[in-house]
């Protein structure tokens, strides 16, 4: 296994983006986070009972196991591939860390969103929509789907692109993984719904601790793609995502959001549905513009840019720290 924040770890995880932007991830073939997804349902359904102050125990312990558990996995098995051969090693934490990465899914699943959405199809729209969503979308307008995909696409910058780069500079595949098992959980019982409230709380909150800087270096990123895309709102978007970011309920997901919508022109949050009940979320971005279908591509070019800054910023630190004695 690679140094963390070397030249080959870097060559490494470059490798593993380029895999990822041609192959995502290809159906019928084995994935990590989908055995991360079993075991955390398994475990879930044996140890989410009793007194609220157990189900935070067990929550606790649920988490501990599963992010522990799969960088010792990982690590082992790289470990033991290499020994057999150094190809081997490399190889595997090759596609290990490509399929930490989701630039290719989160592209395709907003361009099947978008796609409809241009064709005046609404009914396939909300259905594409409906696959990365937990909101209701039924009834949702061009606007609504619009935002819907928008908000899906800068939040994901973060869950599925940057925060695995950096945790994959720091500590290879391994530590990627481990990241993943962060977000998975949270994904999976970091609610504050009745059932999960407890159970789920060390989940959220090792969450918002794993994102808390990808997320603001994201922020940076993003403005600074800004300027390669061209024609956004550039001009004062730092300083309004830094107001409205903290207003979304979530301590990580509300920088992406604002700087993408005050780079839009557009206002995303607001009122969502989720199996019926009314759900109001802290409004972001100056809606200068009417949201509609081209946002979804503009969003989609804006994520381009914000992660290959990211790339570029910790390729940067990864020469600075070689040339230093």
């Amino acid at each position: 296994m690679a140094e963390p924040f070397s030249l080959s770890l870097l060559g490494l995880v470059g490798a593993a983006v380029a895999l990822d932007l041609v192959m995502g991830d290809p159906r019928g073939l084995p994935h990590p986070v989908v055995g991360l997804g079993a075991a955390i349902a398994r475990l879930e359904r044996a140890w989410n009972c009793g007194t609220p102050r157990a189900r935070r125990l067990k929550g606790a312990l649920m988490t501990a196991l599963v992010v522990l558990g799969s960088y010792a996995l990982a690590w082992g098995a790289l470990a033991l591939l290499a020994r057999l051969h150094p190809w081997l090693g490399w190889l595997a934490e090759w596609w290990l860390l490509a399929s930490c990465l989701a630039i290719k899914g989160l592209r395709d699943a907003a361009r099947a969103v978008a796609t409809p959405l241009a064709a005046g199809d609404l009914v396939a729209a909300r259905r594409a929509l409906a696959r990365v969503v937990g909101r209701d979308t039924q009834r949702l307008d061009e606007a609504g789907i619009t935002r819907g995909a928008v908000e899906t696409v800068a939040e994901n910058t973060v869950d599925g692109i940057t925060a695995p780069l950096c945790f994959a500079l720091l500590g290879g595949a391994p530590l990627a993984l481990a990241y993943k098992a962060v977000n998975t959980l949270d994904s999976m019982v970091g609610y504050r719904s009745e059932r999960y409230v407890d159970f789920g709380r060390a989940s959220a909150r090792l969450d918002d601790v794993a994102n808390w800087l990808p997320a603001r270096l994201t922020v940076l990123t993003l403005w600074l793609g800004g300027f390669v895309v061209g024609g956004l709102r550039t001009r004062g978007a730092l300083v309004a995502t830094r107001r409205e970011a903290p207003r979304h309920p979530s301590p990580n997901a509300g920088w992406p959001e604002a700087m993408v919508a005050n780079l839009l022109g557009v206002q995303l949050g607001g009122t969502n549905y989720y199996r019926g009940e009314v759900s109001e979320r802290a409004r972001l971005g100056s809606p200068h513009e009417r949201l509609r279908g081209e946002h979804i591509d503009a969003a989609i070019r804006l994520m381009h840019g914000g992660w290959t800054g990211c790339l570029a910023l910790l390729g940067a630190l990864v020469l600075l720290k070689e040339t230093l004695p």
